[in-house]
């Protein structure tokens, strides 16, 4: 049976950081709380150049570069990046692809907001399993979804979090290691409308409407108590079964994962999930110096878990995520 693998990734972060002090005062939240609680002890702000295609197209390079291809042996570009993008109703993927070079491509997005690694991965396995022209795919993501919070806004307190960047992760089929397994998703769709871009802007402290188009400060969180309620019941065995479902479609057990890249979140519901599934902090990342940087989180965990030492030729390791709308996801991957 054909194999897909990762064969190349790269991240790119913009080089202006804000740290848990710098939120202080806007938030009015205390520092300690921001940095131990929340998980925030810095995070990037995208600059005036930095958009969602011109970062994603950024952390592509790195990644055709460690693959050591070259961009016209790309036959697929897939975005799974923010839909808060440089243009709306509007193909990014296209965009991505015209950056790199990637002449001999096609290119789409797809949407599963913080979710969204997971189940690109596990779509664009399926796709080239399916057609064997698909050598070799592209996955890109870019976020500066943080724009979208304002940070006067309790109701958004959770998503202080988010940062910017991009990240990337070069496909192909054929691949003898770094092996693509088993994945999983669930929706919950009674939360579906629960964090929206507000229309009415008035209704957020301190944001006037700017004019058509501009949504800065306006994701906004409707009805949170029921959400608070419904997340606080369902999310934590949501992880859990799609990382086991990921874990168990690979022909494996729970207790056979080395590794836990997953999305930023705060602190000690971190270390919760970490402990359902049967690992420790010494076996994932916490994105603490990054923030949560939407569907980027994954590939910089596993990035930086490689870097740590912290996986190993064979490991078996776990990306996983979860998005409002409310969507979790989980892919498995042998690592070498």
């Amino acid at each position: 049976m054909t194999d897909v693998g990762i064969i190349g990734m790269g991240t790119y972060f913009p080089s202006a950081i804000q740290t848990a002090a710098d939120l202080v005062e806007a938030t009015g939240i205390p520092e300690a709380v921001l940095r131990d609680k929340m998980g925030i002890r810095q995070r990037h702000i995208a600059g005036d150049d930095d958009s969602v295609t011109a970062m994603a197209s950024r952390a592509s390079i790195e990644a055709i570069q460690s693959a050591g291809i070259t961009p016209e042996q790309i036959k697929l570009v897939i975005s799974h990046g923010s839909e808060f993008k440089d243009h709306l109703v509007w193909n990014a993927a296209a965009k991505i692809q015209a950056n790199v070079g990637a002449v001999n491509a096609y290119s789409f997005e797809m949407y599963a907001l913080c979710a969204g690694a997971p189940i690109a991965m596990n779509m664009a396995k399926s796709m080239m399993l399916g057609d064997s022209s698909l050598d070799t795919v592209l996955l890109a993501a870019g976020s500066r979804e943080n724009d979208l919070i304002n940070l006067k806004n309790a109701r958004s307190r959770f998503m202080f979090n988010f940062g910017a960047g991009g990240g990337a992760m070069l496909l192909q089929r054929g691949a003898t290691k770094n092996l693509i397994l088993g994945a999983s998703a669930i929706t919950d769709g009674t939360l579906s409308e629960t964090v929206i871009v507000t229309r009415e802007p008035e209704a957020v402290v301190g944001i006037a409407d700017d004019g058509i188009g501009d949504l800065r400060g306006r994701l906004d969180v409707q009805n949170g108590d029921y959400m608070a309620e419904r997340l606080g019941g369902s999310s934590l065995g949501n992880f859990q079964r799609v990382i086991t479902e990921a874990v168990d479609k690979s022909g494996a057990k729970l207790a056979d994962v080395k590794f836990l890249g997953i999305t930023h979140m705060k602190r000690s519901f971190y270390l919760e999930i970490l402990q359902s599934v049967g690992l420790t902090a010494e076996q994932s990342i916490y994105l603490e110096d990054h923030g949560h940087v939407q569907s980027v989180d994954q590939v910089l965990a596993l990035q930086l878990g490689l870097a740590q030492g912290k996986i190993k030729p064979g490991d078996l390791i776990v990306l996983a995520g979860a998005g409002t709308g409310y969507t979790w996801s989980a892919v498995a991957v042998r690592w070498g």
